[in-house]
């Protein structure tokens, strides 16, 4: 007579791969966690970088209450020197890193935010960097509407111009096709 049932052997064996199967899920899980605890981070750093240069931009002090100012365009500071402060952010202690670096245009800085999470003494790798540039007006406002931004184009039949990439343009900016008809964004005179 034959009894229904599993021996000692096959529970133990399905036993183990249910525990298998499970340990691999936490696992999955884990790092689920953990990449999304490293996205918040990042995430939060790159808005107090972001809002550091809004700072500098606005030239304003930095909202951690040190002295230390941001250098105007065309201060002899070098890419070496700049400030450092602490804030505290979503609950959470930050510091970053200003710096500030000369550029081929003579009343433009470069700056560069560099945010860590913890205390100053952390040596790791930034959670995040902004770069952005500051500076004084190159050209007075208003003053790009005087330029001839068609000057190069090659004048073409009826008051028409050479387009960038052989098209032909009306004198309203149309594209005039072969006869000199304008033609639709089709292609279609």
């Amino acid at each position: 007579m034959g009894e229904r049932g599993f021996t000692l052997v096959e529970v133990l064996v399905a036993l183990l791969i249910v525990a298998l199967g499970l340990a691999a899920l936490m696992t999955t899980i884990g790092s689920a966690a953990n990449t999304s605890a490293i996205l918040r981070d990042k995430t939060l750093a790159e808005w107090i970088a972001m809002n550091r240069l809004v700072e500098v931009r606005l030239n304003l002090p930095p909202t951690d209450g040190s002295t230390t100012g941001n250098p105007a365009p065309g201060d002899s500071q070098t890419a070496d020197q700049g400030n450092r402060g602490t804030l505290r952010f979503a609950n959470r202690e930050w510091h970053y890193d200003t710096r500030y670096a000369n550029t081929s245009v003579p009343s433009m800085r470069r700056v560069t935010v560099r945010v860590w999470a913890g205390k100053r003494t952390t040596k790791a790798a930034p959670l995040a960097v902004a770069i952005g540039f500051v500076g004084t007006d190159v050209a007075p406002p208003g003053s790009s509407n005087a330029v001839d931004w068609t000057a190069g184009s090659v004048p073409v039949a009826n008051g028409a111009t050479a387009g960038p990439t052989g098209t032909t343009l009306g004198p309203t900016g149309t594209t005039l096709g072969p006869t000199g008809a304008p033609v639709s964004p089709g292609g279609v005179p």
